[in-house]
């Protein structure tokens, strides 16, 4: 086995082994330098079977890895096959392997390949190696034989699947195989069955039947119980869930697991129903998959082919999930459906997709973006932007120091809704550029700006914002902007993929900006692909749904909508008139957190209809209203609920997490959310492996640890009110270090996970107060002094708190009058009971509420006659 990478010394080689496991004693790797830019792993294999071999280099895996090897021992010497086209490849490409056996006894190897057309193979021998491959024009399903000395070696004939590149011929560079995945954890979640109102400041570990500690990933299910997530059980036994919080245990700690054969991972348990191997191109094409006899472990599926395909996930139940999955174009693609990372059986399936081409069209164009020029403090800088639909009036900027100053920045405002913003720096490092219309953020902002020496760049460094994002009209230029500044020199692509050809005009701006404008000529979802240096940004593709001609959608205005100042759980109200326009109205809010919720409309009048809905939360919300499916003008509208104080811009992290890690360890960074208000602080991490988040609160806000499982690059997002941050996301490299999960291998598709946390608001500088948790449903109130009082005579009842943890106990009462009774008094008998008692003096009814925390305690509020 041979590799190109450079310096030999910082290779890490080590084996893993699927069913049958040979023995692992003696096995231990060696690596050689072949001193021609390559060099040789080589290992001894005492027992035939199935080998990994994980490597790494400088800690994270090399392309590639784990490298699987089929090993047999035939006429008392090893055979060996290892290579990607054992498993598939494409058509119009190369296929290649390689068979290792005794060292001048090649001659007795004999390799064949049956396919769907006549393959000729190429083999090349040198030393104990043998480099065969082949070049397969049609796709299909090839079997790879595989002799030695007239005997076949285990596992062949070795089955290929070879699906089809685009017009069946080979893809541009950088347009290879397209690979869309949706993994799925609800069936590896163990539920503890405890109530816990805040995940915060809770850590979690597993002891596992080996007696080994490993950090474990909490999370809450729909219920709002406490769980484990990604529980994925190797071996029976008892598993030990220690949850701590302040370094106290919890109630009820540790839970204990009992793992028998039937809660393990059996992925040849998963049932599957439904297309795997012929299906329809821009259809659904459902499946239903059945784990509940499986045990416990994620499920993933995986589609390669030519074309990208939609992949949901329609209902979950009972560990029983419905998936639909639409290829674009047909072909042939291959489905992976794997659970605990092993396949289930039958996969991958080659997977033949029929029907009418989608007629979707693609228009690309590129340019280098230079490395922007450094600048200096007090030196002048520009920030140069287009935003549509904007007002001038109502434009703001400023600029945010390292140090947390906050200073206005000069706005000139140009043609075509350009703007050019000012600002002089007054020290180095990196500042912080908020641009606001109407006093809520632009799409995009904030933004990063350094002063001084430019950090390292990198894809993940590059922001997009704009209407053109987000939605579009046919005939039209559509815009949005792209900024490149922070993550260095690179070359830039955007595509546009549709139902139509798309003009794409590129407009250069100076210091690292650059602003697009497409226009299509068919309504329909258009996918905008942004590369930098050949790899999608964050968030590419942008899915984009272009709307006909509004046409009377914009005659259509709206009146008395309040953007501002509304509360949770409090109606908002407006009216829309048509105008002379007709057709359906709809409106819909996006809410901070993600979600969506249909707005009440009703006909008040004609061609006048009142809108109501009521807002759950706090943050930002965006009111889309549209007529026959077209925005109105101004659509969607930015409503601010509750304070306007929480600002992202003025939300900061900070910490060796964000840039490094080690498998196995606690990684930490914190997140400065003093002085931006309170919000929904969301973090989540991307990468080979899930990891175990946890987070605790601190002065200046939180403190976030995670544990990855396994070395590779990390993309840790972090949102404040459903927006990112500034700076976010960023990449960190995680290594192998020594320690438990140091030594598991990366994950075959890209595993999140996160964390959100509804913030309370610190001011700078100021010391955090201790926060109380209770659960007011576990409040225990009784006695006579609930149901019935009387006029100048002493009532009581207990209030029992044993069960309820530890909050704020509020007891109050109110008279008919409306003023609070005068007598009333609270006695405590012991630690967690309390004796209530109070004299009425007035007939009628009165009103008792009692508190625990936030929250009202069963029964409150109670209503007493006298």
């Amino acid at each position: 086995m041979a590799s190109t990478m450079a310096n030999i010394y910082q290779y890490c080689a080590h084996m893993q082994y699927k069913m049958p496991a040979p023995d692992a004693d003696g096995l231990g790797p060696e690596i050689k330098d072949n001193a021609d830019g390559s060099i040789c792993v080589q290992y001894h294999p005492n027992k035939g079977g199935r080998h990994e071999v994980q490597m790494c280099y400088e800690g994270c895996a090399v392309d590639g890895s784990p490298f699987s090897c089929m090993v047999d021992q035939i006429d008392g010497s090893y055979v060996t096959a290892f290579g990607a086209g054992l498993v598939g490849g494409m058509s119009g490409q190369m296929v290649s392997f390689t068979v290792t056996a005794k060292q001048g006894s090649l001659s007795k190897l004999d390799v064949k390949v049956d396919g769907p057309t006549k393959t000729d193979i190429t083999r090349k021998d040198h030393g104990d190696k043998c480099d065969i491959s082949f070049l397969p024009m049609t796709p299909g399903i090839y079997n790879i034989i595989v002799k030695y000395n007239g005997k076949e070696m285990k596992g062949s004939p070795f089955v290929s699947k070879v699906s089809v590149h685009e017009n069946g011929i080979p893809l541009k560079p950088g347009e290879g195989r397209k690979r869309s995945q949706l993994s799925l954890g609800n069936s590896s979640e163990y539920s503890l069955k405890v109530l816990e109102t805040n995940v915060v400041d809770l850590v979690a570990s597993v002891k596992l039947p080996s007696g080994a500690i490993e950090p474990c990933l909490l999370k809450k299910d729909s219920e709002g119980h406490l769980c484990v997530g990604s529980f994925a059980p190797k071996s029976t036994g008892d598993y030990a869930i220690h949850i701590s919080r302040d370094e106290k245990p919890i109630k009820g700690s540790p839970f204990h697991i009992k793992v028998g054969d039937k809660e393990l991972a059996h992925a040849s348990k998963v049932k599957v129903t439904g297309p795997t191997t012929k299906a329809i191109a821009n259809e659904p094409n459902n499946l239903e998959i059945d784990c509940s006899e499986a045990g416990y472990g994620g499920l993933s599926i995986v589609i390669e082919g030519p074309h990208r395909s939609e992949i949901e996930c329609k209902h979950y139940e009972n560990r029983k999930y419905k998936i639909a999955y639409s290829p674009h174009e047909p072909g042939i693609y291959i489905l992976n459906l794997r659970f605990a990372d092993d396949h289930l059986p039958g996969s991958p399936f080659l997977l033949q997709v029929e029907g009418e081409p989608s007629g979707r069209l693609r228009e690309t164009v590129s340019k280098t973006m230079e490395q922007a020029e450094p600048v200096k403090k007090n030196q002048n800088c520009e920030f140069y932007l287009q935003i549509p639909g904007t007002n001038p009036f109502d434009m703001e900027a400023s600029v945010t120091d390292p140090e947390g100053s906050t200073e206005l920045c000069e706005i000139m405002d140009e043609e075509d809704f350009h703007y050019r913003m000012m600002f002089t720096p007054q020290m180095e490092g990196t500042h912080t550029i908020s641009i606001k219309h109407k006093g809520l953020h632009i799409s995009g902002s904030p933004f990063v700006y350094s002063v001084g020496q430019l950090a390292s760049g990198g894809t993940h460094k590059v922001q997009v914002g704009g209407p053109g994002v987000e939605k579009g009209e046919v005939g039209v230029s559509n815009v949005f902007n792209i900024y490149t500044r922070e993550a260095g020199a690179g070359e830039l692509s955007v595509a546009v993929e549709g139902p139509s050809d798309a003009l794409i005009k590129l407009e250069e701006r100076p210091h690292g900006f650059l602003g697009v404008a497409y226009k299509v000529k068919v309504a329909g979802m258009y996918d905008i692909h942004i590369k930098f240096n050949d790899g999608h940004i964050p968030g590419s593709p942008f899915r984009v749904h272009i709307s006909p001609d509004s046409g009377v959608a914009r005659n259509v205005t709206v009146h008395s909508l309040k953007d501002r100042g509304l509360q949770v759980d409090k109606a908002s109200t407006f009216t829309v008139s048509y105008n002379g326009a007709k057709g359906t109205l709809n409106a819909c809010v996006r809410t901070p957190s993600g979600g969506h919720e249909d707005c009440f409309v009703q006909e008040m009048d004609e061609g006048l209809y009142g809108v109501r809905f009521i807002p759950k939360e706090n943050g930002v919300h965006y009111l889309d209203i549209k007529l026959n499916d077209h925005h109105i003008p101004d659509s969607p509208f930015a409503i601010m609920v509750g304070s306007m104080a929480a600002d992202p811009a003025m939300v900061l992290a900070h910490g060796d997490g964000l840039e490094r890690g080690s498998t196995g360890t606690k990684n930490k960074f914190v997140v400065r959310t003093a002085g931006a208000g309170s919000s929904f602080l969301a973090v989540f991490i991307e990468g080979p492996s899930k990891c175990a988040l946890s987070c605790r609160e601190v002065d200046e806000g939180y403190e976030f640890s995670y544990t990855p499982f396994a070395s590779g690059k990390y993309l840790i997002t972090i949102k404040y009110g459903n927006i990112n941050i500034a700076g976010s996301p960023y990449q960190s490299e995680v290594t192998a270090r020594g320690g438990s999960g140091s030594g598991r291998k990366p994950s075959p598709l890209n595993e999140t996970s996160s964390m959100v946390v509804e913030t309370v608001e610190k001011r700078p500088g100021a010391k955090s107060l201790r926060r109380f948790r209770g659960d007011a449903s576990k409040v225990n109130v009784r006695g006579p002094g609930l149901k019935k009082a009387r006029c100048n005579a002493t009532q009581s009842f207990t209030i029992d708190v044993k069960d309820a943890g530890h909050a704020m106990l509020c007891v109050g009462m109110v008279a008919p009058n409306g003023l609070p009774e005068p007598e009333l008094m609270v006695k405590k008998n012991n630690p967690t009971q309390y004796t209530v008692s109070y004299r009425v003096v007035e007939a009628g009814e009165h009103t008792l509420c009692i508190r625990f925390g936030d929250e009202e305690v069963p029964g409150s509020p109670f209503s007493i006659a006298t």
